[in-house]
């Protein structure tokens, strides 16, 4: 009888063991099942927003003379998504196209600044604008100010002068009274007023204000002579490699030498009906050896990218010119036969 109560009760220990480590299982399971859905939403919320965000490629703005800035603002896209997300420049937008790589006008909605674009599969994403935010006016003096995601230029209006910047550019060109310059990516601050004696102003480089010019006497004799032995080892490889650089040379000549296009009066005496501004693409094209890039024309003309394409399509069209990709470039090169396409 004893040895059945003990049994007994070791029985019931035990039963109250199993209850007891089989709630706790429940208890556990219960925890780490929201936990681990939880987890799973927080991924599942996170890959879509880092793969929507488009990456900056080219940046490019003109500034015209009322104040007004042309933006123009490459980016690389992610194929697979729908949408990609992009921060423009400036809150008041104006005149927004934006296109993809093959140039078919994309759909966007955007708010102040963010514009949400239907890519449909673009790789790369274009968008052309213009916006009024960028430049202030006090008094005389314009200020131009934008905080850039990468390196970009930037094209100021014509007989403008420039006062003060807070960074110094990579690079400047000055023709016509017109500052072409490549600036590093941040903050920037440009000042500068419009003068009839700008076209006087001199393409020397810019020098920092916080940067003194020093003259080294020294250092210039030292760098003299450096540049003696260099230009006299090249002269000594040059003399003994004449005739096989002569060859490279002629080569080279013979593969880059375009074929003879079509010359403008021939064009213009079978298109009578050709725009005055398409009749000075065709000249430019014509003086530059029957062809030039996009980017030459958009700054020979100083016009928007989409105008530019615009123009260029049209003259497509009528088969006076062909656009051929080239170091990820348009190379717009007239044709050597015309066609008889109609615009």
């Amino acid at each position: 009888m004893r040895m059945h109560l003990v049994s007994a009760k070791k029985h019931e220990s035990l039963v109250k063991g199993m209850l007891f480590v089989r709630s706790m299982d429940i208890l556990t399971s219960m925890v780490r099942i929201p936990i681990i859905v939880l987890g799973l939403l927080l991924v599942a919320l996170t890959i879509p927003i880092q793969q929507s965000l488009a990456s900056s490629r080219t940046l490019d703005f003109t500034i015209y003379s009322d104040g007004s800035t042309h933006v123009f603002y490459e980016l690389e896209s992610d194929p697979l998504e729908p949408e990609s997300t992009v921060k423009l420049f400036g809150n008041t937008i104006e005149n927004i196209t934006i296109f993809d790589e093959d140039g078919f006008i994309l759909s966007n909605e955007f708010h102040d600044s963010i514009a949400v674009i239907e890519t449909f599969g673009a790789s790369v994403i274009s968008a052309d604008y213009d916006t009024q935010d960028l430049v202030s006016k006090t008094g005389k003096m314009w200020l131009f100010s934008v905080d850039a995601p990468i390196q970009y230029s930037l094209l100021m209006p014509k007989d403008t002068v420039i006062v003060e910047m807070n960074s110094f550019p990579i690079s400047m060109q000055v023709e016509d009274g017109q500052s072409y310059l490549v600036l590093p990516k941040g903050q920037t601050n440009i000042s500068y007023y419009f003068s009839t004696l700008a076209s006087a102003q001199s393409a020397a480089p810019l020098v920092p204000p916080t940067q003194e010019v020093a003259q080294d006497n020294s250092s210039i004799l030292y760098i003299g002579v450096v540049i003696a032995v260099i230009v006299g080892a090249v002269a000594a490889v040059a003399i003994n490699k004449r005739k096989s650089s002569a060859e490279i040379v002629k080569t080279i000549q013979k593969e880059t030498e375009p074929e003879q296009q079509i010359d403008a009066k021939t064009i213009f005496d079978s298109k009578p009906d050709l725009r005055e501004d398409d009749k000075e693409i065709i000249n430019f094209l014509t003086e530059n050896g029957g062809q030039a890039y996009e980017r030459e024309l958009r700054k020979r003309f100083l016009q928007p990218r989409t105008t530019m394409w615009r123009a260029v399509k049209r003259l497509e069209r009528q088969e006076i010119i062909e656009i051929v990709k080239k170091d990820m470039q348009n190379l717009v090169k007239l044709k050597t036969k015309l066609g008889d396409a109609d615009e």
